[in-house]
């Protein structure tokens, strides 16, 4: 049957058809061409992905592409490496998926969703960042988030109001649904609402009025301590919030500095939103003291006035110039040149902490530095970075900043496990030990620590795995107790749960791949084992052959594997099961290792794991080894013939 495969509007080249066979079908006009492929752009602008030169153009290839329902077409460059894909996804025989890569990475895709050739969604991933925007009127413009960070919306914010753009502004809003489902009391949602109310007025006067963010101004920073949480029962409130407040956007134009006060933003799910329109800084606490709605406002801790339009120096210019050639030198530089690099963006960035204007701009280039080094030093490119974190922290404690202090240690420690990880013959079992020692340690000094939620599960986790179970179960619990609220308890309070998991009933529902409703309490009568893996990984891989085996030889008796696969995108997990076929249920959800919600619910941290269920669905093993299940399965099934009545003991 002929169909088209290919249909899309590019940008800037006007309307690009090509019409083609369904994959096997005989083509109406000719397969699309590498050149064809390539004038495809991004409906939004701004994104930065892989554009070949002619010369690398040449050798690129376009190859089909066929993963069960989906089909469509890959174009890879010289290196074989991934530039873009376009895909069929729901079998129409149009192209819905439209993906571009940077580096290798996906980094954005225009997705159609209704299926009608008109894109409706827009979504960033990698080193791309987190938005995700839908366009409900599918005009190329966005009218909502449905995921995009805090730093994402300072940058947009800057982006509004450089243009004059009041429609991309109002997408960033709280909307009067959303607030409310926040669960404020009477009072503070009517504030809020009514900061709401006056949010476009507001931006609209700003970008008529100011004349310092233009079209040639770049986002630099983006300004704020850390989010905090307002608790449930605050002045009536009946669910926790999650705000940043006083937060600012850093703007940059032809060497002048501009601070934009951005305000309060709200957590909404995967999103963050304003609520009222942004000001430009003009130097007088008093200008922005109404600014804070859920805290007391603090945008300056010295009192001092912030002067608008400041001029950098010409030395501070150099060195911004200098840090971003060099964070391009470092992308594509041989191992042997990453050390004299890092050492060289260290001092760089040492001088912008010194020349910073107040503390707020001095904790921004502190925490980029303890970041940079420390990745540096773990990936094993700055032998002497560990040395620079430890001068960095003597300096923050020495001013008297605890959280800030907090931030550079938790880097330093986790740059000292790396390092000792890599030393040759390191003995295992004492880096271990000293990896617990610090956390602890951290965990009990700094318990208020942004960080310390990480850390302690960090600490957990290496205490389960060097066999400390029973105090790894505390830690976890900890966790959970003292930070309720941070993204690291959902893993702690499912890794508790697994570990106290023997001689209880365990819960699993989710879809299978094709698409049926799998729960586990529908497979009382059975043997099970729920086997947490992912394509990627060689042991669980291994797993597969030995489960056919065992599924092939005790099925009858009552034994079925349950699959939960863990794969971050269902591509991935669909090639493998074409190239390895399986005969039980395979579970799965999007967001691999660490934003599944079925590997959260058992605080899954490493793969594979397996699970193994008694007939009467109690969990008798919670970590059982390949090895070691055909074992397992068989005193299960002589146990349970022994029970039967009339049984001959042997």
């Amino acid at each position: 049957m002929k169909r088209s495969l290919w249909t899309r509007l590019s940008m800037g080249a006007g309307a690009l058809t090509v019409a083609m066979a369904g994959m096997g079908g005989a083509a109406v006009a000719a397969d699309p061409t590498v050149e064809q492929a390539l004038k495809l752009a991004p409906i939004q602008k701004g994104v930065s992905y892989d554009i070949p030169d002619a010369k690398d153009a040449a050798k690129c290839s376009i190859k089909p592409v066929k993963e069960d329902k989906t089909t469509g077409w890959a174009v890879f460059g010289p290196a074989g490496e991934p530039l873009r894909r376009f895909l069929d996804t729901n079998g129409d025989g149009q192209i819905d998926l439209w993906c571009y890569y940077n580096d290798g990475l996906e980094v954005y895709r225009d997705i159609d969703s209704d299926f009608n050739l008109k894109a409706d969604q827009y979504r960033w991933f990698n080193t791309a960042g987190t938005r995700w925007g839908l366009d409900d009127k599918e005009d190329r413009t966005i009218d909502s988030w449905k995921a995009i960070s805090a730093e994402e919306v300072s940058r947009e914010i800057v982006a509004a109001l450089a243009a004059s753009d009041a429609q991309r502004f109002a997408a960033l809003l709280l909307t009067e649904d959303e607030l409310g489902t926040l669960g404020l009391g009477e009072t503070r949602r009517a504030e809020v609402a009514a900061h709401l109310a006056k949010a476009r007025e507001a931006f609209a006067a700003l970008a008529k009025s100011q004349k310092s963010i233009t079209a040639a101004s770049k986002w630099s920073n983006f300004g704020a301590t850390q989010p905090g949480v307002v608790p449930s029962g605050t002045e009536g409130s009946t669910k926790d919030l999650v705000v940043y407040e006083n937060v600012s956007a850093v703007v940059e134009t032809g060497g002048k500095f501009e601070h934009l006060l951005v305000g309060t933003l709200i957590q909404v799910g995967p999103a963050w939103r304003l609520v009222d329109a942004p000001q430009l800084l003009t130097g007088r606490s008093g200008d922005v003291a109404s600014t804070g709605i859920f805290f007391r406002p603090e945008v300056r801790q010295t009192g001092e006035p912030i002067p608008p339009n400041t001029t950098i120096d010409e030395k501070v210019r150099e060195i911004v110039v200098e840090l971003q050639a060099i964070d391009k030198q470092l992308a594509e530089a041989a191992p042997a040149q990453q050390e004299k690099l890092n050492a060289r963006r260290t001092a760089l960035l040492t001088q912008l902490i010194d020349r910073s204007m107040d503390d707020a701009e001095r904790a921004q280039w502190t925490r980029q530095l303890a970041d940079t080094v420390s990745l540096a030093v773990q990936s094993g490119m700055y032998a002497d970075g560990l040395k620079e974190l430890e001068t960095l922290l003597a300096s923050v404690e020495k001013q008297g900043d605890k959280e800030l202090a907090a931030y550079v240690k938790f880097r330093l420690l986790t740059a000292q496990y790396g390092l000792d990880l890599q030393t040759p013959d390191a003995d295992i079992a004492k880096v271990q030990a000293a990896w617990v020692e610090s956390l602890t340690a951290f965990a009990k000094e700094y318990p208020q620590s942004p960080d310390t939620p990480d850390a302690i599960l960090q600490l957990a986790i290496a205490l389960e795995s060097s066999g400390n179970e029973k105090e790894a179960a505390t830690w976890y619990g900890t966790l959970v107790k003292d930070h309720p609220s941070s993204p690291a308890a959902t893993k702690a309070a499912g890794a508790k749960t697994r570990l106290e998991l023997v001689g209880k009933k365990m819960t699993l529902r989710g879809r299978t791949v094709d698409g049926k409703t799998l729960d586990l309490s529908a497979l009382a009568g059975r043997i099970v084992v729920v086997h947490y893996w992912a394509s990627y990984s060689e042991p669980c891989l291994d797993d597969l052959k030995p489960l056919a085996q065992l599924y092939a030889k005790y099925g009858r008796d009552g034994f079925v594997p349950v699959g939960v696969c863990l794969d971050h995108n269902p591509e991935t997990l669909a090639s493998q099961l074409k190239r390895q076929p399986l005969a039980w249920p395979q579970v799965y959800e999007p967001g691999g290792l660490e934003g599944n919600r079925l590997a959260n619910e058992m605080g899954i941290v490493t793969l594979p794991v397996m699970i193994l269920v008694d007939k009467n669905g109690t969990v008798v093993n919670r970590n059982i080894h390949a090895s070691e299940l055909e074992a397992e399965i068989k005193k299960l099934l002589k146990s349970e013939s022994a029970a039967k009545p009339g049984a001959t003991k042997r």
